[in-house]
């Protein structure tokens, strides 16, 4: 297993471009299943859930090539050659789930390995399965596996239980083929489904509303190829935006729209953090700058990310003064505080708040990361402790970061990969 090893750092100074979001590439890759034509996607991230994504492409019957310096892929179904996930590509990405709507709208039948043997009903695989139903499909669940079956999908009204983003791409996907109209409330407004539904109208579909919480979908016989840009990572844009702060430092970003991250605009000013952007680039500037404490609250798209909560609670136990961090989005988001503690840091969790206090001096140490956004989290918390820091399980950091080493060492951070 690989480690990081990462020195404290002087204030970053330098610039960093921002690579195409995750969360907006995936379903955009499953969303190609839905033609037999060409589709050519742009600012595509070499990441480990994009290859696990390529796999399930090939294994549906995709002729697909990535060009990882170009970030560049180009892929095409002519006919799908399964209707399976299966159990070695769904538990090594969930997101593999999102194939599932559009291999149903098209060939009529679609068969997902459930990963790990979890309950469905504990799951938010439910609201994906319950939009499936409300199209008219018919599913079963038996032996490890959930398989949806229509003999042709029909537009319905259908309300989300909870605004899920993978449920509300799902259904988006599925009712695209089906006949009729659909209609989906309390859906996700974050700015991965707007690039999903860019994408899936320049194939030909019809969706409007998308990036508001009802979202109408105009069924059509079929979709074209289609070329498409992803849009950029914001939370990837968030974490070298708090990295600047932390360290004290300057940044320049390309690749960045300002609009995705306004609450973290906002936060960071409240700390004392001058920002300046243009349309697709910005400058953060903490030099010199003696930062306070404010309160966070996590909130779904447009509200504060919760996944960029670990990543600020780092910043405010440098700063002065106390916080209060609400978590509202996901229950267990607090992983990353007793390693950060570990660092040096104070923060007691009391419910769904942790209270921060500000102004600690972090110490490097021997760390693990829990998950992506907490590995970010140790990661800024190592560029401002003393001596080194040793993060280990950083698998779950190169999930969703692309060239994340490369990108600090241009900002002038000491770190090193080491295999353990």
């Amino acid at each position: 297993m690989a480690k990081y090893l990462i020195q404290q750092s002087k204030p970053i100074n330098g610039e960093v471009t921002i690579s195409g979001a995750k969360n907006a590439v995936l379903p955009i890759m499953a969303a190609t299943i839905l033609t037999d034509e060409v589709c050519e996607l742009s600012e595509v991230p070499d990441l480990r859930d994009v290859s696990v994504m390529k796999e399930l492409l090939l294994e549906l019957g995709a002729e697909l090539t990535h060009n990882p310096e170009t970030s560049e892929v180009k892929t095409q179904i002519r006919e799908l050659k399964s209707c399976e996930a299966p159990y070695v590509l769904s538990k090594k990405m969930r997101a593999s789930i999102l194939a599932m709507g559009p291999v149903l709208a098209r060939a009529g039948k679609a068969r997902l390995a459930l990963p790990g043997g979890c309950a469905i009903g504990a799951r938010p695989i439910d609201l994906h399965l319950k939009g499936f139903q409300a199209l008219g499909a018919t599913v079963i669940e038996k032996d490890g596996y959930v398989e949806a079956v229509s003999d042709g999908l029909v537009g319905a009204t259908i309300y989300l239980d909870f605004p899920s983003v993978g449920a509300t791409e799902n259904i988006i996907m599925a009712a695209t083929l089906a006949k009729g109209t659909t209609i989906i409330e309390n859906v996700a407004e974050e700015p991965e489904i707007v690039d999903l539904a860019n994408f899936l109208n320049k194939m030909g579909a019809k969706i409007k509303g998308a990036g508001t919480d009802t979202i109408k979908i105009e069924g059509v016989e079929s979709l074209h190829g289609a070329k498409h840009t992803v849009i950029p990572d914001r939370i990837e844009a968030v974490t070298f935006m708090i990295a600047a702060a932390i360290t004290r430092g300057r940044i320049h970003i390309k690749n960045i729209l300002p609009d995705h991250v306004k609450p973290i605009i906002a936060k960071l000013r409240e700390c004392g953090v001058e920002i300046a952007y243009t349309d697709d680039e910005m400058i953060v500037d903490a030099i010199g700058k003696n930062l306070i404490a404010t309160d966070i609250k996590t909130l779904p798209y447009p509200g504060f990310p919760t996944d960029a909560q670990p990543q600020f609670m780092a910043l405010l136990a440098t700063v002065k003064g106390n916080s209060v961090v609400y978590e509202t989005v996901f229950e267990n988001r607090y992983m990353h505080v007793g390693e950060l503690n570990r660092m040096g840091a104070n923060i007691k969790i009391e419910n769904k708040s942790a209270h921060v206090g500000g102004n600690k001096i972090l110490q490097g140490a021997q760390v693990i990361a829990t998950d992506l956004r907490a590995g970010a989290a140790l990661v800024l918390a190592a560029l401002t402790a003393e001596g080194t820091t040793e993060i280990s399980e950083i698998y779950h950091i190169e999930r969703g970061y692309e060239k994340f080493i490369e990108k600090f060492r241009n900002l002038g951070v000491v770190i090193m990969r080491a295999e353990e």
